[in-house]
């Protein structure tokens, strides 16, 4: 009986725990069950970015009221993209399950902006021209960057001209543009015999001349190609000067070479806008008094066509800036005034001895620089830039005009610096055949070679892990980017901007969709990253935030801006940064921040003032991920007509 008795016992004590094991099971299924659930339903990836917008939901009704009452134009296809959002009710985002930091969202009484009076529909506050006339105008410096003071700062928007319309898509914008876009004829009667630009009907065409090459962009750099290579991936990055209408920087592009275009903002009005309406890349600047906002050995090749730069004046001076930010090897093109003067001499109505003086000049200045004549023919002459400076250091031992800048020289500080009658110094070689600085990798492998610059360990806790490490997060990033804008993959953003491009990583990423990226490397950046870029094969400039950027208005489809406010929050008004982000972004644009949520929630409620539309977004990791995303559309809308 006893043995029955303990036998019974640790039966019923089994049965106990077994019991209490399946309710502890099934307790802890309901909860992962109901945890899974809830994550799915607040991380749902929306699959359009309209769908993104509605729903969160927007109160839409003071926004229509205000553009009633400035007598604006709204566009009906842009109204039916985003009706879904004055349909919906305001709802308070919570980001409890997201994080663990306390975040409550009170109804904030949103400050609209009006639209500025339509005299500034084409307004760029660095370039103003009425501004400009207060300077100096020797070495040009009038037509340089003059940003507006305090008391000048405009807190009002940028108004489109009435009757804009969505520009042509790639590759048909390179030949056509919109005439109500930019209303200005001057160029197409000036530059009628040199088919810069032509007026059909209400578009303009864009035949592909130049003053240097009436056959056009295209045979003209056939003709390039048949005295240096162009076509075998060695020259990826151009910098025009005094660009016109950037038809050479567009016929580049079928041939895989970049160009930064240039021209200032001057008489021939809208040049640079015109180039960038076409969706080729190009910003307004001028060779003046200060270094060009690029830093040294950033280019492959440098090209002049009848650009009216004095290069044979103070002695050279526009020519070492050439130097600075041409690529050891590099290439430096000039046609026009004075090559083939013999020829030329009497249309262009000078006398022959001042066209040789001149040529004379530009000789004695390239082999100062220790450059090599390539070649002359026709109109076209070629000077090569060394490898190193082993045989120059030889010969400015005798030659000593002009000098070698200093060591302490910064080569790659060029924001706001005054040029300087010196050549810059090259990295140190060991051998004649060695490239300084190190070597590049042929285009499209270097995109994604590790940069001399970070294999030298000129960028501060940065290696080639680290640079692996980086693409791999942009991949990752433009795969999630792909899902909440799917017209990402499909054409829709031709001209993009990166406001804080670090390693161009974002840039790298998108190099199988149809676009290009400005990468913008901020001035106040920890880490200045520009000429990895550059030597990565893309392009970009350096920028301080807090100004204007030397563009025109409506000229990007695509704005990324990740954390670039927590650069800049402390050091100027947020609220001027985004009203600069909306004189760029074209109407129906987009705009992509990563931030904080503290961060994109202070941005959010100014540009819902702005007539954006916007959502935050979880991190592409999913919602623990602190950083998070705000995807923001600019309406569109139009000025009054005059």
């Amino acid at each position: 009986m006893q043995k029955m008795a303990k036998e019974n016992s640790s039966h019923h004590l089994a049965e106990a725990k077994r019991k209490r094991l399946t309710w502890i099971l099934c307790v802890s299924g309901l909860c992962i069950l109901s945890y899974v659930l809830g994550s799915w339903q607040n991380n749902t990836v929306p699959t359009s970015s309209s769908e993104a917008y509605s729903r969160m939901g927007c109160d839409e009704t003071t926004t229509t009221t205000r553009a009633q009452t400035t007598q604006t134009q709204t566009n009906p296809s842009s109204d039916d993209n985003l009706s879904s959002l004055s349909s919906s009710e305001p709802v308070e985002l919570d980001f409890e399950s997201h994080h663990k930091l306390e975040l409550k969202i009170t109804n904030q009484t949103v400050k609209y902006f009006e639209p500025c009076d339509m005299s500034l529909s084409e307004y760029t506050p660095c370039e103003d021209r009425e501004r400009g006339r207060r300077f100096d105008r020797n070495m040009m410096k009038y037509r340089e960057r003059h940003c507006p003071s305090k008391d000048e700062l405009l807190y009002c928007l940028i108004p489109p001209p009435p009757n804009y319309k969505i520009p042509f898509k790639w590759p048909q914008s390179r030949d056509y543009a919109w005439y109500d876009n930019i209303p200005h004829k001057e160029l197409s009667i000036e530059k009628a015999i040199q088919n810069w630009i032509q007026v059909e009907g209400e578009r303009f065409r864009f035949p592909g001349g130049g003053t240097m090459f009436p056959r056009g962009a295209d045979a003209y750099i056939d003709d390039i190609a048949r005295l240096i290579p162009l076509t075998d991936g060695a020259i990826r990055t151009a910098i025009d000067t005094g660009c016109g209408v950037a038809s050479f920087g567009a016929y580049l592009l079928k041939r895989d070479i970049v160009a930064m275009s240039f021209a200032p903002r001057d008489t021939h009005e809208a040049q640079v806008q015109f180039a960038l309406e076409r969706g080729v890349p190009a910003i307004i600047g001028i060779m003046g008094s200060r270094r060009l906002p690029y830093p040294a050995r950033a280019f492959d090749l440098a090209h002049c066509s009848r650009c009216l730069i004095p290069w044979f004046q103070n002695d050279g001076l526009y020519l070492t800036e050439v130097d600075r930010v041409l690529r050891p090897g590099g290439y430096w093109i000039l046609s026009g005034p004075p090559i083939n003067w013999k020829k030329y001499w009497k249309g262009w109505e000078r006398s022959q001895e001042d066209l040789k003086q001149e040529q004379d000049s530009i000789e004695d200045a390239a082999r100062s620089l220790c450059w090599k004549k390539v070649t002359e023919k026709g109109d076209l002459s070629i000077w090569q830039k060394p490898i190193n400076h082993i045989e120059c250091n030889k010969l400015k031992r005798v030659h000593k005009s002009p000098p070698l800048c200093s060591k302490s020289d910064l080569p790659d500080f060029a924001w706001y610096k005054d040029l300087e009658s010196c050549v810059t110094q090259l990295p140190e070689a060991n051998s004649p055949d060695e490239f300084a600085g190190g070597a590049l990798e042929d285009w499209p492998d270097r995109a994604f070679a590790v940069p001399p610059r970070i294999i030298r360990g000129t960028i501060p806790d940065t290696n080639a892990e680290k640079f692996r490490e980086d693409n791999e997060v942009w991949k990752e990033r433009i795969a999630y980017y792909k899902q909440i804008m799917p017209e990402l993959s499909k054409g829709r953003f031709r001209n993009i901007m990166d406001m804080n491009a670090y390693l161009g990583g974002f840039a790298a990423a998108m190099m199988k969709y149809p676009s290009w990226v400005m990468n913008v490397v901020p001035v106040d950046a920890e880490k200045q990253t520009l000429g990895v870029i550059f030597e990565r094969g893309f392009i970009g400039t350096y920028q301080d935030w807090c100004e204007g950027f030397s563009t025109y208005p409506r000229t990007y489809d695509l704005i990324h801006a990740g954390g670039l406010f927590s650069i800049y929050e402390n050091r100027c008004d947020v609220t001027l940064i985004l009203l600069e982000m909306d004189r760029i972004l074209r109407p129906e644009g987009t705009v992509v921040f990563r931030d904080t949520v503290e961060m994109l929630t202070k941005i959010q409620s100014i540009t819902n003032g702005m007539r954006w539309k916007s959502r935050i977004l979880d991190h592409e990791k999913g919602p623990f991920n602190p950083e998070k995303i705000l995807l923001a559309v600019k309406s569109y809308w139009t000025g009054p007509s005059s």
